[in-house]
């Protein structure tokens, strides 16, 4: 069963640093990676891994602040996310791509968890 289930969104205080897991059920794929979207804007990619190398690659907004991670262990990829902002609050899903070339970009992911919300209260 093809499957990608995230956990870990909870209220939080800005300044706050949770993790997001997202456990890996029968996917391979080129890329892996999070995407959030808020209330009124589109789904964009915030950290994203090509799984074979392990190159990453980090929306502007987060770069220094969120790091991305994959344990094949345990077939979990985490999002660590530091120093919270407000405007980082958001439905944050995890995402699987066969596109080589797929990064950031949404429209290049064809595997996608239920969402995991993340409100970060000033």
């Amino acid at each position: 069963q093809v499957q990608l289930v995230e956990s870990g969104g909870d209220p939080v205080q800005a300044g706050g640093s949770p993790r997001l897991p997202c456990e890996v059920f029968g996917v391979r794929r080129e890329y892996m990676g999070w995407f959030r979207e808020a209330p009124g804007k589109e789904r964009e990619g915030v950290a994203v891994i090509y799984v074979v190398l392990g190159t990453t690659y980090y929306a502007d907004s987060v770069k220094g602040r969120f790091t991305v991670s994959q344990d094949n262990a345990n077939n979990t990829l985490y999002l660590q996310m530091d120093s919270l902002k407000p405007e980082d609050t958001a439905m944050y899903y995890c995402a699987a791509s066969i596109v080589r070339l797929a990064r950031l970009n949404p429209v290049a992911y064809d595997i996608w968890g239920q969402g995991t919300q993340v409100t970060v209260s000033s």
